[in-house]
């Protein structure tokens, strides 16, 4: 992985904008400083290229033939330092090799030692007259010049770069101290703007926020207020413009969505009451018409009950979908301490009578399970649970009820080894009307209305709880959490 990948890199759009205007700073204030550096060091070299133009090669012509001017026999030996500020340097080359070299201290001059390579530095400055950077081993950095002495040999007169080199590196500390309080100042203050300037966009973001966490799914929606607009020729403006005009969409048509449910849960109310009376009145002449003493056809006995199953299986569905209505309007339940365990029992014994062919089996804990709720709806859930576990498995299927608890939740869970729920409806299994004929055994009664499971899901809920489904080929588990408080 490339370094650069490894560090943190800001998330948030005020970050980003914050630390781009830093780093463009930054970049403006190195260009700046890196400019001043190289011109002021340029400038105060090329001072220091003509002082050596004025000093001349004095000190090193002094250096020749011992020591002794040509013009004045009676100056040191060590060099002429007359008229020549301290710190200048001069050495003597012939050959490439220093015959002598020395430097002018405050007190007089000094000779100097040098190397090997302080020679052949020397030895390589060009005789042109200008001005060359060199760095000696005892002297540090010298700006030199060379130039041929009366006999062929090499005169290197050189002045120091220390007050160039001290002056350059006071400008970078300067400007350095002060391009990195102007950073850090600009840094805070850019936060601070650009906070600023992004308030619609936060206030924008709050309010998407306070929307996601309303339930969208179903009921009445009240959306929170608009978020504030602001220059619409900006774009947080635009974009502020754009949101708003979205939650209005949102709004009509979840105001029309619900108003379209409450028609239809109304008409569902309505029918299922208004169907009560009818199927009950069909089923009460075929039970009355199967008592009658005279004799009856065979057939018309048949038909007769038929009739009475099939208006007793349709006022089921009329009662189960009255009750979905209740439970969509959100009449409350009732709520007083059930026994969840007596429950248990007395619904494994109907379901046992009901399907002696299957194989019921309990795992329940020493102590009584107790739940805060509605002690018919949750025998309902009970019922509707193993009917469909009875219903939709073949003869010999194991089906194992179980309550487990733990801190303030039940868990009721339904298990059967049948060959299991069918991947398309897993889905949907607990909507309404959602059936799987193919996998239903064949010498079952006639098939329900598909809301069995959705009772199951709608009562879970209404108590606080949930439902889920685990289903494979072998092993089909529904589970129902409920509060114990």
């Amino acid at each position: 992985m490339r370094p650069w990948k490894r560090l943190p890199r800001p998330r948030t759009l005020r970050a980003r904008l914050t630390f781009g205007l830093v780093v463009l700073l930054a970049v403006s204030c190195a260009a700046v400083g890196l400019a001043a550096v190289f011109e002021l060091n340029g400038f105060l070299t090329s001072r220091l290229d003509e002082q050596l133009q004025q000093t001349g090669n004095r000190f090193a012509v002094s250096l020749e033939h011992g020591g002794r001017l040509p013009s004045d026999h009676d100056a040191d030996n060590r060099g002429d330092d007359r008229r020549q500020g301290a710190g200048t340097f001069g050495a003597r080359l012939v050959d490439g090799s220093a015959t002598s070299a020395a430097v002018i201290r405050t007190g007089g001059v000094a000779d100097v030692t040098l190397t090997a390579r302080d020679t052949r530095q020397l030895a390589a400055v060009p005789v042109d007259g200008r001005g060359h950077s060199v760095r000696l081993s005892t002297l540090h950095g010298y700006r030199v010049t060379a130039s041929r002495g009366l006999d062929g040999d090499v005169l290197i007169t050189g002045l120091p770069l220390e007050p160039v080199e001290a002056a350059v590196h006071r400008l970078e500390l300067v400007a350095g101290i002060v391009f990195g309080a102007a950073l850090t100042l600009t840094g805070v203050a850019g936060a601070l703007w650009v906070r600023w300037s992004l308030r619609p966009l936060s206030r924008v973001a709050a309010t998407a926020t306070r929307v996601s966490e309303l339930p969208l799914a179903s009921g009445e929606v009240a959306l929170p207020p608009r978020a504030p607009e602001s220059d619409p020729r900006s774009e947080v403006g635009r974009v502020a413009g754009a949101f708003n005009r979205m939650l209005g969409h949102v709004e009509d048509a979840l105001t029309k969505r619900h108003a379209s449910e409450e028609r239809l849960r109304s008409f569902a109310a309505d029918a299922s009451h208004e169907l009560r009376t009818p199927v009950a009145s069909v089923r009460g002449h075929a039970e009355l018409a199967l008592l009658h003493p005279g004799p009856v056809p065979p057939e018309i006995t048949r038909a007769l009950e038929r009739i009475a199953a099939e208006s007793s299986r349709m006022g089921e569905m009329v009662d189960e979908m009255l009750l979905l209505a209740r439970l969509d309007a959100g009449r409350p339940l009732e709520r007083q301490p059930v026994d969840l365990t007596m429950l248990v029992l007395d619904a494994v014994t109907d379901a046992r009578a009901a399907g002696p062919e299957h194989r019921w089996t309990l795992e329940l804990p020493e102590e009584p399970v107790t739940v805060n709720g509605d002690a018919h709806r949750l025998q309902q859930v009970l019922a509707n649970l193993l009917t469909n576990a009875r219903v939709h498995t073949p003869v010999g299927t194991k089906v194992t009820v179980s309550l487990e608890t733990g801190g303030t939740t039940v868990l009721l869970k339904v298990h059967d080894d049948g060959p299991g729920v069918p991947e398309d409806i897993q889905p949907g299994v607990f909507e309404r009307f959602t059936r799987a004929e193919h996998r239903r055994r064949k010498d079952a009664p006639g098939g329900g209305a598909g809301l069995g499971l959705s009772i199951v899901a709608a009562v879970a809920e209404a108590h606080g709880g949930s439902v889920s489904l685990e289903s494979r080929a072998g092993s089909t588990t529904f589970s129902v959490r409920l509060s114990s408080v």
